[in-house]
């Protein structure tokens, strides 16, 4: 048995990859619902997926092998799943992720590399004119400066550097006999954005980047900046340990107004397959400012369920008629607080009914955990 390839210097390393993957709270950051995930060396998603809440998206990276052309993982998809806490209740404590990944499937992803080309037969002209060969895995002079450039920009194919030797294959030969020496289980996803470069540290700093772009490590600023603002003004009152509070200041609170606004609509927000093949149910807390045109204007999660199901809520509370506050005779902005009921689907639950207001503006009192039990 022959003797496994050593590193070149900068080169990244499968057990490096394992440290930055295995065992991590990681999310996609795109939202991607399919199963099967392909990215290119930019962190680009290949293809299409159809995209959902972040509750759904988190994963558990179990393996992680590193190819010449790829990085390939599988591990297990987990929908988070709110236990009832408020956002100044500190809602991360109150978490509980369930699988979603079906038993015996995986969760593939994978990742294309840059390649990085060696010159075999280059010989460079030293500073007193003499020829010097290159060693062998290290760049030459040339390569070195031509490339210290190429760190610093993004990931591009080398074209600015000096031709080869004519004796050399060009750098687009040397990618394609790479690409059709490997096996067809191991070539990169999309072969035609592959790039080159002869440094290794230039292409394990690429492969680093795109892994940020397509996972975050826990609930972090640029996962909650891609969310919508439902979301954001959520995570905002969860960071400033505070209830939410309207932008406006206009906005008044019910027990403010001469008449409350009241919603004249009758709905159930849809669950969704992952809730009902989990048992799911419950209720969840939004905060809905309805403009003195009746209709709902900012929306916040006050209290979630998770599973995407906050997303079907505040849907469903945007189509939503309601019939404004008044005050002094005249229609004013006023904060709702409602109380959304979820159901498992049966006989005798498939029927409409009406998210309550809540008795209290910040603390309604709703029971926890909301996972109902299976029969």
């Amino acid at each position: 048995m022959g003797k496994a390839a050593v590193p070149l210097p900068g080169e990244i390393t499968e057990d490096e990859l394992k440290r930055m993957l295995l065992g991590k709270q990681l999310f996609l950051r795109g939202g991607y619902l399919d199963n099967n995930l392909n990215f290119n060396e930019r962190g680009m998603l290949i293809g299409h997926s159809q995209q959902g809440s972040y509750t759904l998206n988190e994963i558990q990276i179990e393996r992680v092998r590193l190819t010449k052309h790829k990085v390939e993982m599988e591990g297990t998809r987990y929908g988070l799943h709110f236990l009832g806490a408020l956002a100044y209740e500190d809602p991360a404590t109150a978490v509980d992720p369930i699988r979603i990944t079906p038993k015996k499937k995986v969760v593939r992803i994978t990742i294309d590399r840059e390649q990085v080309l060696v010159r075999k037969t280059k010989k460079e002209v030293g500073a007193k004119g003499q020829e010097q060969k290159a060693k062998p895995g290290v760049p030459s002079a040339l390569a070195r400066t031509s490339l210290a450039a190429a760190t610093v920009a993004q990931p591009a194919a080398i074209t600015a550097q000096t031709p080869p030797a004519a004796t050399e294959p060009s750098e687009a030969d040397q990618l394609k006999a790479s690409i059709a020496a490997a096996p067809a289980a191991e070539r990169p996803a999309d072969p035609a954005s592959v790039t080159t470069t002869y440094l290794p540290v230039h292409a394990a700093n690429v492969l680093r980047d795109a892994i940020s772009r397509i996972f975050a490590t826990g609930i972090d600023d640029r996962l909650i900046a891609s969310m919508p603002d439902f979301w954001k003004l959520y995570y905002q009152a969860v960071a400033e340990k505070a209830d939410y509070r309207p932008k406006d200041p206009a906005v008044l609170r019910q027990n403010a107004v001469d008449k409350k606004a009241r919603m004249l609509s009758v709905f159930q927000p849809e669950s969704n397959e992952y809730a009902q093949a989990n048992a799911v149910s419950g209720m969840a807390l939004y905060h809905a400012v309805i403009g003195p045109d009746g209709k709902p204007q900012e929306i916040a999660v006050g209290r979630p369920i998770g599973l995407g199901l906050d997303e079907n809520a505040v849907e469903s509370i945007r189509k939503a008629a309601f019939e404004p506050a008044i005050k002094d005779g005249k229609p004013v902005p006023v904060l709702l607080d409602l109380v959304v009921q979820f159901h498992i689907y049966s006989k005798r639950t498939a029927e409409s009914s009406k998210p309550e207001e809540a008795s209290k503006q910040a603390e309604p009192s709703l029971p926890g955990p909301y996972s109902a039990q299976h029969p």
